[in-house]
């Protein structure tokens, strides 16, 4: 067998389904191989997209997908992708071509040091020595990114080791791996845990992706029920618990964060996403119990009251079981039960006052409520921009866990169509009838924007919606631009937050006949286009929504981002 075959089928044998990539030198038979073994290989048209797309395959399946690059520029192009799956603890492994070790040191066609190029974001990166290590090394590859916190691993293949051939007899091939260990916390600290939430006057549960990866909605959902507990989710434990439920108060989140007592957190890092746990976000005396897979993030910004390491469906067998015994059941009648109300109905008016404006230009209440209204209760909604992901994370509802994707921990933009497009192959095989709903902003879509070619050549039924205001943050209007930009050098006179006003990102999607695109100025005219694009189900639809370009989200109470006061 060559490189190549002992490759393929090592990751085959590692349980990998999907092979995301840009082929070449010297690479392509390696996605020939992976094809003959049965992995289904998607061609993306950058390496940075194949990186994302593989590491949501692997949050959606908890089985790593495979990210296959060429050498040099190729490699380093999937170095975001690889810092975005250890950000957001997604199973990602690339697999680099890289330059013939004859050759190294004297200039080789992209010659990079890849290996250690990826180090800094990866939880293993190697090089295997000879062909008969190449299956111990892709074991460890899958190991390293699936056990523990998941992440990214990289391996390295120069073109003249993949050429090579050796008997099968010589190769080493590991048993599949195990799905990871499950380990639980220490009863005495569960107990801990339980009395200092029969103590709470003010309790709050807040859910993190960390619980949607674990599978562990089941077991939080009776817990909920069984306690009467708040429920605030992080953008993408959002459908843990359905936004929907009468337990969740995610209208009322700064109210809930402020001044609960004692929070219960479930595989969400108190990170800038919540604001790193402290004041004035948080109250200066709340007591955290804090749920996570690493040891090392427990007690990280502020320090918790108790720490519970592990799998955070098997903690939560343990808390659930303990919160029975002890009874632990929050009164919805109290002044906190009362207050988290108050706050919700007041935000829902006036997001519902907001939508109801329909006049023209649209603002972003409008169109996403409209949206909202239209889409499938069941679909899996991927989401990214500034304003465009910030406001639909609170109009755009998931009833079902790991059904939204969005820019994630390290706020990544151009995840987008990647996350749709490995959101819709796991659809195809799995749920053949569920759709995938991709909400961009304008200027988020411009990232990626050319893997709507990738849709229509894989007859991918992706619904884009692009809410387009003609900038980053806000823009300008035709007339406006025209005024000001009259006569004058545009790489002065263009505001930097600025793009192109009323861009036709449409005609992407009529680059393939299977594809169609709407320009949709009126509420009227986005139902329309909402409802011919869920009857399309032989390839991609591209909705572009004219807005105000000065549309902005609520005035927020505090500052969506915390920053330091220098």
């Amino acid at each position: 067998m060559d490189g190549n075959t002992i490759l393929a089928k090592a990751l085959k044998q590692q349980g990998v389904e999907y092979m995301f990539g840009i082929v070449g030198i010297p690479v392509i038979d390696v996605a020939i191989a992976a094809q003959r073994e049965g992995i289904k290989y998607i061609g993306m048209r950058n390496e940075q997209s194949a990186a994302y797309a593989a590491q949501a395959i692997g949050y959606l399946t908890k089985k790593p997908g495979a990210c296959l690059a060429v050498s040099g520029p190729g490699l380093l192009h999937t170095i975001g992708g690889m810092a975005n799956a250890q950000s957001n603890g997604w199973p990602l492994v690339v697999i680099g071509g890289s330059s013939d070790t004859s050759q190294e040191g004297l200039g080789a066609f992209q010659e990079c040091p890849q290996v250690e190029a990826t180090r800094l974001f990866c939880k293993y990166s190697a090089r295997p020595a000879s062909l008969s290590v190449i299956p111990l090394h892709v074991e460890k590859a899958v190991r390293f990114a699936t056990y523990g916190r998941p992440g990214a691993a990289y391996l390295d293949f120069p073109g003249d080791l993949l050429g090579r051939t050796e008997s099968g007899e010589e190769i080493e091939n590991p048993l599949p791996l195990p799905d990871p260990p499950k380990s639980c916390a220490e009863l005495s600290d569960i107990k801990r845990a339980v009395d200092l939430l029969k103590s709470a006057q003010r309790p709050l549960l807040v859910v993190g992706k960390g619980a949607a990866y674990s599978r562990a909605e089941g077991i939080i959902n009776q817990f909920v029920k069984m306690t009467n507990i708040p429920v605030l989710a992080t953008p993408m434990g959002k459908g843990v618990v359905d936004d929907g439920d009468i337990h969740s108060v995610a209208p009322a989140r700064s109210l809930a964060l402020q001044k609960a007592d004692v929070i219960l957190v479930l595989g969400a890092r108190l990170n800038w996403i919540l604001h790193f746990g402290r004041p004035p976000r948080f109250d200066s005396k709340v007591k955290i119990i804090q749920v996570d897979i690493l040891p090392e993030e427990v007690h990280n910004s502020v320090q918790s009251s108790v720490a519970l390491v592990g799998d955070v469906g098997a903690i939560m067998n343990q808390i659930a079981t303990e919160s029975q015994t002890a009874s632990l059941k929050y009164d919805g009648n109290s002044e906190w039960w009362a207050s988290l109300r108050a706050k919700c109905e007041a935000n829902k008016v006036y997001n519902t006052g907001m939508a109801k404006d329909v006049s023209v230009p649209l603002n972003y209440f409008a169109v996403l409520t409209s949206v909202q209204n239209l889409i499938p209760k069941d679909c899996i909604i991927v989401s990214e921009g500034a304003n465009t992901m910030d406001i639909g994370r609170s109009i755009l509802q998931n009833k079902l866990p790991r059904h939204r994707l969005d820019a994630g921990s390290f706020g990544t933009m151009g995840v987008g169509p990647a996350f749709a497009i490995a959101a819709a192959m796991h659809c195809r095989d799995r749920e053949p009838t569920k759709r995938v709903i991709c909400v961009e902003g304008d200027s988020a879509i411009g990232f990626s924007g050319m893997e709507i070619e990738t849709m229509l050549r894989y007859n991918l039924p992706i619904i884009i919606i692009v809410v387009n205001n003609n900038g980053i943050y806000n823009g300008l209007d035709a007339d406006t631009w025209s005024i000001v930009r009259d006569g004058q050098d545009p790489t002065i006179a263009t505001p930097p937050l600025s793009l192109l006003p009323e861009c036709h990102y449409e005609k992407l999607a009529q680059l393939g006949q299977n594809g169609k695109g709407f320009l949709c100025k009126t509420i009227d005219e986005l139902t329309i286009a909402v409802k011919e694009a869920m009857e399309h189900t032989s390839g991609p639809s591209l909705i572009n929504v004219l807005i105000s370009p000065v549309a902005q989200r609520k005035p927020q109470e505090h500052d969506w981002l915390t920053r330091s006061k220098l």
